[in-house]
């Protein structure tokens, strides 16, 4: 995250807090320093495995160095109790109101972590600690929840209605609203034989610096001596309460902090009061957790270690039974109530089958006389979707849950989530808000207009508005992440759909220039959806996305890369993949620091540390006459600031930053670490190493040819329009650039772009450049000259067209429309505009248009404007709508033919093959490659490329690609590549490839070695001149030393042993002066290598 705040909100739980240890930052590492309640002595963080299978490929190195600096306990992402932190550092405020706070959201990206780590070294071990972790500290024990054995799912909760401002609570709890009955209750309790819920709680205070002391398994509210982990709870009080605004609070209420009544009356009100104890597990966590341990199985399967993660995925189940009461309206009433007298719902009335935006629990402490309640949520969030943990659950026999109706919940679940994702995407790619059961968080009737979806009504920011919470471009990352993931491991079509328009979008708007890489940080919407129709879906000509600010966030930029590498493995788009690569090798070349990777952030926000209430306005709200204390002795009472109830934070090593900056001077800077954003760059390097990275990946720097055939198409006085030949590119071009004289005037994806503004009677040389997605860009081409007209004296626009003739297939529209005359003596008809909906998609001189990469079955709205040369234009024609046909029709068209096959790395045994994508534009999707050698088919492969292995050095083969698609169509072959594997080499035994990237002054070295020998080489010591005054400043997976020009590198603990054949990939980043050449020989342990 950036300084946009996130957060979560929930009715009766949610959290953020704590810490009694301060991570004290000097320079950028960290001590730790005693901040008030003890600790735990002994530190039981496992430290990274060293038994690591033999790992190949720069990626796959740079994941374990990436790995092991998260695991390093001396850089401090673990608490003493082994309780991965939100963050190393402790000032730190956004969800969690404090750096070493824990959230759900960790302990699954924690998951994640040790899942790759698996699939990586084969040592499974670390995964189960991480969710035994888990399961001892963040889902509550049944010590935790003890009278969940008197709830009744026929009468789940009170109901107490939400409020949009804080100001208008406490909610009077109101028995007169009736709640429909919970359908999994009672069949939850008799699979597992108890009443428990097992979730996570979303929040806890990992060093109990809150000092609540409510901590898991040894009592509710042990005060500030209590050692460890506390469950907490803060956002409660509606959407507008931003986490300036919260009061924290304790999961178990025992009235012995806070006010008369503990903190239970500044959020319901009832005619009294008892002790109590309340939970909120927050769904994209669990869900996110079930999603690693799927992904953990299938890995784990494949090498033939299931029985090491049995017991976790068994877990992994268990708590996807429970996670279904997220997919359930907060008090089951049924789907579409716009009245808090609505019907109640019985069975899955009251499912929307959305993953909303918590569920939560509670009941008495008392056992003797006990009550207990629960309730899910009626606002879903698309970026708390997971359609590939839905898919999951209900379809991998390992996983699925126990209890009889689980499967076909998730299997509704799935379908929903991806009818969510497609009634929310805007016209241009991006994914939109959200929905609602329960608008203003009281059944109220929506304002007129309001889209819906099954009857849920549109909400633009769902849940929280302080600040939007469709702003923060990361929910974009998150939520598709887990479509792409669907679409990867199903070849789901809906998926697919989905991701062909927001990849394009998302690969557009990221920058991957050096250090000045970014990518979007805030959006800005436009429009809504349209009311949802399953049968015939409208693509939301009407809805709009706009990137207002770019950024370097990290953890958004990994997960952003994760997306379109999963999208890219499956679908062969090399667009994509060589974004996300660029991205993760500009964040590896230039954020690298010793505890992680990190950006400079600019906290402007944290001016709100000492902002008081305005009525109406922001600033902690305290009822007029409450009072209370924390338990460290600050006061709570109306007037209070963020600040006065965390009297703390005064004492943090980073406060006199924040202090300078309310003091009026500048706004501070700091170099986060968020458990979630360091684990989300180590997954996108496993990631691409898994999916990508063969350890023989060349980069790609061969620019796409010149573009030619520049001409004129239509010129006014104000505007012209040039067109010229597609150029051609050994992977993809991705668009071009057109400059008028020396200035770029615009970026165009196709080949024609219209400049405007211009001046009449004016002459104007245009030049266009093609680029790819790796950045290389293309010499200029020849200049073509226009001239535009004379200033017209015709103000008279053209007669109307009409449309006359309309045709589909699944993923395209014809129209065809009759010819405009321009008034006698006018300037002339220049041409014509073409708008689906109010989206301007072509301009042409024809009378005949085709529209391309549609959706199938769904409708579209088309006009068509005449233009004159003077510029004037017609009205529009009438509108037509035309529907796409469906994906059933039959597809008997085969995919294009592979072109550009080419050889491009060539070893003794083995040629690696590349081609450029084809397309099919038959319906049913392009499927694969079959590669063959001579007439024998050698492999299949679903991206643009292909390793041949096990081939006889000095010997020719000849190589063709054929393309298939869903529906079974085979090309016709590619043209044939004739290949020589190398001749066997002879001289010492090691050998090393050295591959340098450089910019302005400073370079990444990769560096491949290779025991080409007969015999282990145990321990080796690599060494090389840099001949050109280059420094070594930072390398990884080995030892790095520098004296004059002569380098050495040492083998690591963990890559000393590489036996006859084995390589290890190492590298370091250097500094230049300007000439960078590469080290002319290399040795190993002395000898000379090859």
């Amino acid at each position: 995250m950036s300084s946009t705040t996130r957060r979560r909100s929930a009715w009766v739980a949610a959290a953020t807090v704590g810490v009694s240890s301060f991570l004290a930052v000097a320079g950028i590492t960290p001590a730790i320093a005693a901040a008030g309640a003890g600790q735990p002595a002994t530190v039981t963080v496992p430290a990274a495995s060293p038994v690591r299978a033999a790992v190949d490929g720069e990626y796959a190195q740079r994941f374990l160095a990436q790995y092991d600096k998260i695991k390093d306990p001396a850089n401090g992402y673990f608490s003493a109790q082994g309780i991965p932190y939100h963050a190393v550092e402790t000032l730190m405020v956004e969800a969690p109101d404090y750096g070493h706070e824990t959230t759900s959201e960790a302990y699954s990206y924690w998951l994640w972590l040790e899942a790759l780590y698996g699939q990586v070294t084969q040592d499974w071990a670390p995964l189960n600690h991480a969710w035994d972790t888990m399961e001892k500290y963040m889902i509550p024990q049944s010590v935790d929840q003890p009278t969940n054995s008197f709830y009744n799912p026929n009468s789940p909760a009170t109901y107490a209605p939400e409020f949009n401002h804080p100001s208008s609570y406490p909610s009077q709890l109101n028995s007169g609203i009736s709640g429909g009955t919970d359908p999994i209750g009672a069949e939850l309790k008799a699979t597992y034989g108890n009443a428990d819920v097992y979730q996570m709680h979303w929040l806890a205070d990992v060093d109990n610096i809150y000092g609540f002391g409510a901590t898991p398994g040894a009592g509710c509210t042990l005060g500030p001596t209590a050692t460890g982990t506390s469950f907490i709870n803060t956002f409660q009080r509606g959407p507008q309460e931003s986490v300036w605004e919260t009061v924290p609070q304790p999961s178990c209420e025992e009235f012995k902090y806070g006010g008369k009544n503990g903190y239970l009356d500044l959020f319901t009100k009832d005619a009294s009061y008892a002790k109590q104890w309340k939970y909120t597990s927050a769904s994209d966590a669990d869900a996110r957790a079930v999603e690693a341990v799927y992904w953990a199985n299938q890995w784990a399967t494949e090498q033939g270690k299931a029985a090491d993660v049995a017991a976790t995925v068994a877990k992994a189940a268990k708590m996807g039974d429970y996670l279904r009461y997220t997919l359930f309206d907060k008090y089951f009433k049924k789907i579409g109530c716009t009245s808090p007298t609505c019907a109640a719902g019985q069975g899955r009335e009251a499912a929307h089958y959305l993953l909303s935006w918590y569920m939560a629990w509670g009941g008495a402490t008392d056992t003797s006389s006990g009550w207990a309640w629960r309730i899910g949520s009626s606002h879903a969030h698309f970026g708390y979707q997971n359609p590939l943990a839905a898919w999951a659950l209900s379809t991998d026999p390992k996983l699925t849950p126990k209890s009889p109706t689980a499967k076909a919940d998730w299997a509704a679940s799935m379908q929903r989530q991806l009818e969510f994702y497609t009634w929310l995407q805007a016209s241009n790619g991006g994914i939109a808000g959200g929905a609602t059961n329960s608008w203003d968080g009281a059944y109220a009737q929506p304002p007129a207009g309001t889209p819906t979806f099954y009857g849920m009504g549109y909400t633009e920011a769902p849940v929280y508005v302080d600040p939007p919470s469709n702003r923060w471009f990361g929910m974009q990352a998150w939520g598709v992440q887990r479509v792409a993931e669907l679409y990867y491991a199903s070849g789901n079509a809906q998926a697919k759909k989905i991701l062909d328009k927001w990849v394009p979008w998302v690969v557009a708007n990221i920058s991957t220039d050096g250090a000045s890489w970014k990518v979007p940080s805030e959006l800005k919407w436009t429009g809504k959806p349209d009311t949802w129709n399953a049968a015939a879906p409208t693509g939301n000509p009407g809805l709009t996305v706009e990137v207002t600010s770019y950024g370097q966030d990290v953890g958004v930029a990994a997960d952003t890369a994760r997306a379109l590498l999963f999208y890219a493995a499956k679908s062969g788009d090399t667009a994509s993949r060589d974004k996300a690569k660029a991205l993760l090798d500009a964040i590896w070349a230039n954020n690298q620091d010793p505890l992680g990777v990190s950006a400079v952030e600019t906290r402007g926000d944290y001016k709100r540390f000492d902002d008081t209430y305005v009525a109406n306005g922001d600033g902690i709200y305290i009822p007029s006459g409450w009072t209370g204390t924390m338990p460290n002795g600050d006061v709570i009472k109306p007037g209070v600031s963020f600040l006065d109830i965390r009297s703390f934070y005064k004492k943090d090593p980073n406060w006199s930053k924040v202090q300078t900056f309310l003091d009026g001077g500048a706004e501070p800077q700091f170099r986060y670490h968020r458990f979630w954003a360091q684990t989300a760059v180590a997954g996108a390097l496993a990631d691409y190493a898994r999916l990508f990275d063969d350890g023989t990946t060349t980069p790609d720097t061969t620019a796409p040819t010149v573009p030619t055939g520049l001409q004129a198409g239509v010129v006014t006085s104000t505007e012209a329009t040039i067109s010229w030949t597609a150029s051609t590119d050994d992977t993809r071009v991705t668009g071009y650039d057109v400059y008028r004289g020396a200035t770029k005037v615009g970026t165009a994806t196709t080949t024609s772009f219209t400049d405007t503004g211009l001046t009449a009677s004016t002459a104007y040389a245009y030049t266009v450049r093609a680029f790819d997605a790796a950045g290389n860009v293309s010499a200029p081409s020849a200049a073509l000259t226009v001239t535009t007209k004379a200033t017209p004296s015709d103000t008279t626009a053209p007669s109307v067209p009409a449309i006359t003739s309309s045709s589909s297939t699944a993923n395209s529209v014809t129209i065809g429309w009759s010819a405009s005359t321009d008034n006698a003596g006018g300037s002339g008809l220049a041409g014509y505009d073409v708008y689906r909906g109010a989206t301007r998609v072509a301009q042409t001189t024809a009378l005949t248009f085709t529209d391309t990469g549609l959706t199938a079955s769904t409708a579209y709205e088309y006009t068509v404007r005449a233009r004159d040369v003077a510029g004037n234009v017609s009205a529009p024609s009438t509108a037509v709508s035309v529907t796409t046909k469906s994906d059933t029709t039959p597809d008997t068209t085969a995919p294009s033919v592979p072109a550009g096959l080419a050889a491009m790395t060539v070893t003794e045994t083995s040629v690696a093959l590349t081609w450029n994508a084809s397309t099919d534009t038959g319906g049913s999707g392009l499927k694969g490659y079959d590669v063959y050698r001579g007439a024998t088919r050698v492999g299949s492969t679903t991206t643009a490329s292909y390793t041949d292995t096990g081939l006889t050095a000095a010997t020719a083969y000849q190589y063709t690609v054929r393309a298939t698609d869903n529906a079974g169509n085979v090309s016709a072959a590619s043209a044939a590549l004739s290949v020589t594997t190398k001749t066997p080499q002879t001289g010492g035994s090691c050998s090393v490839a050295y591959n340098a990237s450089s910019w302005n002054s400073g370079f990444t070295a990769s560096v491949r070695i290779t025991n080409t020998g007969t015999t282990t080489i145990n321990g080796w010591s690599l060494g090389f001149d840099l001949t050109a005054g280059q420094k070594v400043q930072q390398g990884w997976s080995a030892t790095w030393t520098q004296s004059g020009s002569t380098v050495t590198a040492t083998n690591a603990p963990w890559n000393g042993t590489l036996a006859p054949g084995q390589t290890v990939d190492v590298g370091f980043n250097g500094s230049h002066t300007g000439q960078n050449p590469n080290p002319a020989s290399f040795t190993l342990n002395g000898a000379s290598c090859t």
